[in-house]
Order: structure tokens, then C-alpha cells, then sequence
């Protein structure tokens, strides 16, 4: 192992920050019209969001000092917690139905979604195996197929919910995960192709799936319906232009846009600050991505370097698939914009992520 650094990597932090600081601004920005008219407060959202914001950082800051050696030792316990947790929600009047998914815990407007701590416990599972397993993992049955078929039945926990998009993370950061360990590509081809043709029956099973990929080839065919919000976010995004309308000063808003401050917070952040503002985050996102990557690729620790690289793809994927969604180039799968959409558990889990990722930037060479 390489010796420790005295700090960790400033620029991870200072694009974490930045990031986060657009996130708080722009879910005030994006909720205060519909916070008003839901609730009579228009910080509604953003009091929220800065409560989980801060408890986030809090824990940032713990496990970037806690030694990322420690998770493996808890890999195999909290992976089996959060495959609990995916029963339970599962059981009627324990899990908390919200957006057509059975995905909560928790009372009222209070809960945890367990399908985000499977993100993260899954990965340090597959860390710890996969590091354990190098001399196997050319194999198919004793060093690929152990970790997928865990994989799986994460998956078709997730799905059960339905929970397409967080599944469709968990599963993208897993695999970068398995391939940067060294499995075969053409294991990794044939599976990808068992990958497509598992998708399209998931498709085929859910009308409301076939109905999002329809409206993904033409949402105009539609769009008093399936094809509303892609359309919405098109008008957001046009007028923006370079360098927006202004702060504050969004339209779509103004309960055009379904859920602003959650899937299309990146609609209003374009339309209002525009190309340039838009550009400065995504920037920002490649900043935080290129410093993970160059920490999973310095640090001499196989386990260490492999929960680097999975880490790094949570936040790949879900920013792939989030701008991907909002510019018309996927269909909608409901995924949020990592460290700027609402949600209070997926911004704490992302940020204790980054804690760890920090840690281990510590013992890059």
C-alpha cells in the first residue's frame, strides 16, 4: 500500500462543493413555484435539501477519514442488510408507495430508499470479492458468474419495486467494476447481449415501459401524453440558449414541467442559465470523474482501486442517463442528477461515497 497523503484530493472536494452549491440554488430555483402552491412556503424543498446537504457533508468529511480498508471488513453484512431492506419494502403496509413505485420507508414525507444503499453496499461487495477472486476472474462459472448472480438478485429486487433507472445504475457501476478487474470481453459481450434481450422483455411486460420508448422515437406522436415531459424539457432547454433567461426566471416551471427539482432540474438549469451555465456543470461532473478515475488507477490496493472504479461509475452512469434523459438521446428511466436533484437519501449516500472515495485518494501514489 502506498503511503498515505496528508490531504486528500483538493480538486475532488472543490468540485463535490461546487456541485452541491449549484444543486442547493437551482432546487430552490426549480421547487419554489410548486413549494408555494403544494405547501404555502416556497423554500419548502430547498429547507429540506439543505438539512440532508449538511447531514451529507457531515458524513463526507467522517468517512473520508475513516480507513476505506474498513468497508471491506462490513461489505458481507451490509450488503445482507440492504437485501433485507429490499424485502421489506416490498411487504404492503411497510413500504411506502410513492411516484407508482414501492421504493420507501418510512412515515410520511419521512423516509430512506433502500434501492440507494444497495448502490453503494453493492459495490463494495463486488470490491471485496473481485479483489479476493483476481486469479479466477477470467473464468465464467467461478469468477464471473458468483458476482452477477448477486448482482441479479439485487436487480430483480429493484425491479419488483419497479425501480428501473436505480437498478440500471447499479448494474452499469458493477460491471465497469468487473471489467476493470479483468474479465474477458467476450464473457462481457455475450452477457451484455442476454443484457438486451432481458431489457426488451422487461419492456414488453410493463406497458407503461413500451409506452416511454415510443415516446422516446417521437414524443410528438403523443404529447398531451407519454411524450409530455421530453417535450417539456425540449422547451425548457431551447430558450436558455447561451446564456439563459436568468435566475429564477424559468418558465417551465410554472407546473409545465413535472417535477422540476428532481429528474429535469437540469431542464431549468439550462433554461436559465444556459449553455455556458449548463457546460460549467457538466464540466464540474468531469472534474469530480477524471480525479476518481486517476485514484482508481494510482492506488496500489486491488480492492482499494476496484471500489474507487465503482464509485466513480455511479456517478458516470447516473450523469450519462440523467443529461442523456433531459437532452432526448434515452428514454425516460427516472434517474436523479447526482448532488444537484432533491432527494434527501440519495444525496447523503452520494456524498458518504465521496467520503470514501477521498479516503482512499489518500493512499494514491
Amino acid at each position: 500500500m502506498a503511503k498515505t497523503r496528508s490531504v486528500p484530493d483538493v480538486w475532488m472536494i472543490a468540485a463535490t462543493l461546487g456541485i452541491l452549491a449549484i444543486g442547493v440554488v437551482m432546487v430552490y430555483s426549480a421547487s419554489a413555484v410548486a413549494a408555494f402552491h403544494d405547501y404555502g412556503d416556497s423554500y419548502y424543498y430547498v429547507k429540506r435539501q439543505l438539512i440532508f446537504a449538511v447531514l451529507g457533508v457531515v458524513a463526507m468529511f467522517v468517512t473520508m477519514n475513516v480507513e476505506y480498508t474498513f468497508w471491506k471488513k462490513w461489505a458481507v453484512p451490509a450488503l445482507l442488510i440492504c437485501f433485507g431492506m429490499l424485502v421489506i419494502v416490498l411487504v404492503p403496509g411497510l413500504g411506502v408507495v410513492r411516484g407508482g413505485a414501492r421504493s420507501w420507508l418510512g412515515i410520511g414525507s419521512l423516509g430512506i430508499q433502500p434501492s440507494e444503499f444497495m448502490k453503494l453496499a453493492m459495490i463494495i461487495f463486488i470490491a471485496k470479492m473481485l479483489s479476493e477472486r483476481q486469479n479466477q476472474i477470467t473464468q465464467f462459472t467461478k469468477g464471473l458468474l458468483p458476482p452477477l448472480s448477486i448482482i441479479g438478485a439485487a436487480f430483480a429486487l429493484i425491479m419488483l419495486q419497479p425501480d428501473l433507472g436505480t437498478g440500471t445504475v447499479m448494474i452499469g457501476a458493477s460491471l465497469l467494476a468487473i471489467y476493470v478487474a479483468g474479465a474477458r470481453i467476450s464473457h462481457l459481450g455475450g452477457l451484455a447481449m442476454l443484457g438486451l434481450l432481458g431489457l426488451g422483455g422487461l419492456i414488453a411486460a410493463a406497458p407503461y415501459r413500451l409506452l416511454r420508448i415510443t415516446a422516446f422515437l417521437d414524443p410528438w406522436q403523443d404529447p398531451q401524453g407519454a411524450g409530455y415531459q421530453s417535450i417539456q424539457s425540449l422547451y425548457a432547454i431551447g430558450p436558455g440558449g447561451l446564456v439563459g433567461l436568468g435566475l429564477g426566471m424559468s418558465r417551465q416551471k410554472y407546473n409545465y414541467l413535472p417535477e422540476p427539482q428532481t429528474d429535469f432540474i437540469f431542464s431549468i438549469l439550462a433554461e436559465e442559465l444556459g449553455f455556458i451555465g449548463g457546460s460549467l456543470l457538466i464540466l464540474l461532473f468531469l472534474l469530480l470523474i477524471w480525479r476518481g478515475m486517476r485514484t482508481a488507477i494510482t492506488i496500489s490496493d486491488p480492492f482499494g482501486s476496484l471500489l474507487a472504479t465503482g464509485i466513480v461509475g455511479i456517478f458516470a452512469v447516473q450523469v450519462l442517463i440523467n443529461i442523456g434523459v433531459v437532452i432526448g438521446l434515452l428514454p425516460i428511466t427516472g434517474v436523479t442528477l447526482p448532488l444537484v436533484s432533491y432527494g434527501g437519501s440519495s444525496l447523503t449516500l452520494l456524498l458518504t461515497a465521496l467520503g470514501i472515495l477521498l479516503n482512499l485518494s489518500r493512499y494514491s501514489r
